[in-house]
């Protein structure tokens, strides 16, 4: 496994930067850098002897590519393709043809070789080239294309022969991408994962990290109209962001917001939910949580106001636990948030609209959180914190959104 992540799009500049780094911290006898080196290097040379290309080889292979040597071309190829370069794409594949067939980025990962890179980011003309050069990878290429909801780049694959495999629309549906999805539907692809589940897309759309709200309710949308049922419940009104269905629940339930709701009624097995718990991604713990939590995490502010202007209070406590973790209010989920992580919300609105109507921060609670899909996965437990202490605490920093911690320290 790769000790270090290679971005989608890795910049060589930066690359030679942190390989010069490296040496400087071989030549300083830093003990981890000696440890890479020892581990890593096949020569395994003396860290004060370390050249630089001895650094460079140990970087590569810290990305999890074989060599320095791949990791430039892997830069080469993917700022070409970036920059629709049809000029430098055709030379490095003449000059080395693996490149065809290899991941573009010199590492396994889900953005392929280079055809199915250039799906991803809408680059027909590169397309074009790479099939003409003897690409083979269309399928993967279709896939990504509708992943992403490039449908032009989709239908061109589509007319060079690509077909929808079985649980295609799996892509669009944890990219939350209803163009994707719709686009498949229509071209007759099952609604079903790849061992025929058809409940496994509802269960994945529910389950995905918050990366796109709108494209979220949309295809729950497009599912509902294709008969699959969705249940009339409160919590299913918030992940559609239905506004209209949620008073129809208040109009039936005076005290909807006050109401706490289960992991499992959030996330139902029953709806294609995984049983592992820490497979329904978001922030701030949920379970437990009321329907202001769950606005929060899935950053429906149109939600969360409609709520807040309705009665609910915005300092409501989630659940306490047989354990003695929960009593957070919506607010902890603007500090520790899957939005923040995403990029789709940096700065303090949300955090700022609770406080305005109540929220307490200095509310004191118990959590524990596990994250996935990071380096440390966990469980990590937090006793009696307050929202700013929630935020100064966590094990991962990159969850936690600054913009809402200084909101938190100007409201003390």
């Amino acid at each position: 496994m790769a000790e270090r992540h290679l971005p989608v799009r890795p910049n060589l500049d930066q690359l030679r930067r942190q390989a010069k780094d490296l040496l400087r911290a071989l030549k300083a006898g830093d003990s981890e850098a000696a440890s890479a080196l020892a581990r890593l290097h096949p020569r395994r040379p003396e860290a004060s002897a370390a050249k630089l290309a001895d650094a460079q080889l140990v970087l590569a292979r810290q990305y999890g590519v074989a060599s320095w040597p791949r990791l430039v071309l892997a830069c080469r190829m993917t700022a070409a393709i970036c920059g629709d370069d049809l000029a430098t794409v055709r030379d490095l594949v003449l000059t080395h043809p693996e490149l065809l067939d290899e991941d573009a980025r010199g590492v396994k990962g889900n953005w392929g070789p280079p055809m199915s890179y250039a799906a991803n980011l809408g680059r027909d003309a590169i397309i074009d080239l790479l099939h003409g050069l003897g690409a083979k990878d269309l399928g993967f290429a279709f896939d990504r294309a509708c992943l992403q909801g490039r449908l032009a780049t989709a239908r061109k694959l589509y007319d060079l022969g690509a077909r929808p495999r079985a649980g295609a629309v799996m892509g669009p549906c944890e990219t939350l991408n209803a163009d994707g999805l719709a686009f498949l539907i229509d071209l007759g692809t099952a609604i079903a994962d790849e061992q025929g589940d058809p409940l496994a897309p509802l269960g994945l759309i529910l389950q995905t990290y918050c990366r796109n709200p709108p494209g979220k309710r949309r295809c729950l949308d497009l599912l509902d109209r294709r008969g699959i049922a969705l249940p009339d419940t409160p919590v299913m009104a918030v992940h559609r962001g239905r506004i209209d269905l949620l008073e129809d629940h208040l109009r039936r339930d005076s005290g909807l917001f006050r109401r706490t709701f289960t992991h499992d009624e959030i996330w139902p097995r029953a709806l294609g939910c995984a049983e592992d718990p820490s497979l329904a991604l978001h922030g701030t713990p949920l379970a437990g949580g009321t329907l202001l939590h769950l606005s929060v995490d899935d950053d429906s502010l149109d939600l969360l106001g409609w709520m807040l202007a309705h009665g609910a209070d915005a300092d409501a406590p989630a659940a306490i636990d047989a354990e003695g973790f929960g009593g957070h209010s919506a607010l902890f989920g603007c500090v520790v948030s899957q939005p923040y992580r995403s990029g789709i919300r940096t700065d303090d609105t949300v955090a700022r609209l609770l406080l305005d109507h109540g929220a307490d921060p200095r509310r004191r609670a118990s959590l524990r959180k596990r994250l996935r899909f990071v380096d440390d996965e966990t469980e990590h437990a937090y006793h009696e914190v307050d929202p700013l202490d929630w935020g100064r605490r966590f094990h991962d920093q990159a969850w936690v959104n600054p913009a809402v911690m200084a909101c938190l320290r100007s409201r003390r």
